[in-house]
């Protein structure tokens, strides 16, 4: 398997986005291309001790930052480790590909690029959440804030598939973010899609709200990438300020600071349940291959487990299944 790697995107750019990929190639026995300024990427590669023939430099010289236009960028930057990526996975050089850079522009050059499923109507970011039970997928969490009925509904299947083929969990529950729990809640949206859910073969239980999200009442969460963002971000920034808000309590005083070594080991633990970095990538769904977004801040562990998802995103076949259900889905109507 070989896996296509943007070593130019993210914060901390090459140093971690190389460090990562090495490790990645180490832990999994995997080859990989690393897309980007080739000195710049070479003058990384001699940190480390790998096996040389499982690694490929593809040069590209330019790059998209988070506040340039996504759809001009990748049309104006055709040097830009973005573009060069997406273009190579589209020709088959790789299995996956990568990257920490720009949502916008990856987006962008997933659907332009390297191009949507036939019979998909819009491609969502899909977010592993974290909850009491483990993690629940998220879609989508910000692609597309302006959904019909029938993009939701595709989001539920390819989130079931992804779930069940990459997560490993059997017949995932479905749960429409919504307002409340009663069928009849909600804008019309929410109720027509409600009607789509609760007709499909998808393991659906109803409504879910804000509050249920943390609890991981439903494995997949489908919602539009308006409100899902909200949950999203509200769901960073409240986890943020608790953490905050423990660590001034817990350094108030001598008895508190005693007590706050002697919990240290059970609090590393919560804080690593809710670490982007333990999965390291959001999967864009609906591309005909298979891409993962890793969070922009991403260090190099993060980068590997990014990896190790896409690796199983690509093993379990998932744009395969997609495909074949979207061919089923569009031969019944």
């Amino acid at each position: 398997m070989k896996i296509i790697i943007d070593a130019m995107g993210g914060d901390l750019g090459p140093l971690e986005m190389v460090k990562g990929s090495i490790d990645a190639v180490k832990d999994l026995g995997i080859n990989i291309i690393l897309v980007g300024n080739e000195d710049i990427i070479k003058n990384e590669l001699i940190k480390y001790t790998f096996p040389e023939e499982k690694v490929e430099i593809l040069n590209a010289n330019d790059i998209i930052t988070n506040d340039e236009d996504p759809s001009l960028a990748i049309r104006r930057k055709k040097d830009s480790s973005m573009v060069v990526g997406s273009k190579a996975l589209a020709d088959g050089l790789g299995d996956g590909f990568i990257s920490a850079g720009s949502t916008g522009a990856l987006l962008a050059s997933g659907i332009f690029i390297v191009k949507r499923i036939s019979g998909i109507h819009r491609s969502p970011l899909s977010v592993l959440y974290p909850t009491l039970k483990g993690f629940s997928l998220l879609l989508d969490a910000g692609a597309n804030v302006d959904c019909k009925p029938e993009y939701l509904y595709q989001f539920a299947l390819m989130g079931s598939i992804y779930m069940e083929k990459v997560m490993g969990k059997n017949k995932p529950t479905i749960g429409l973010l919504n307002i409340g729990t009663e069928k009849g809640k909600g804008n019309i949206l929410s109720k027509d899609t409600y009607a789509l859910l609760e007709e499909s073969q998808l393991n659906f239980i109803g409504n879910i709200e804000g509050r249920d999200l943390p609890a991981g009442v439903a494995d997949v969460i489908v919602t539009d990438g308006f409100a899902g963002n909200i949950a999203l971000k509200l769901t960073e920034g409240m986890a943020i300020s608790i953490f905050s808000l423990l660590k001034e309590e817990l350094m108030k005083n001598t008895r508190t600071k005693l007590g706050a070594a002697l919990l240290k080991p059970e609090l590393k633990k919560m804080k690593n349940r809710m670490d982007y970095r333990e999965y390291g990538g959001a999967p864009l769904l609906g591309i005909k291959r298979p891409v993962v977004k890793a969070h922009g801040s991403s260090d190099a562990y993060a980068i590997k487990n990014g990896i190790k998802q896409l690796v199983k995103f690509v093993e379990n076949d998932v744009i395969k299944v997609i495909e074949d259900n979207i061919h089923i889905e569009n031969n019944n109507d």
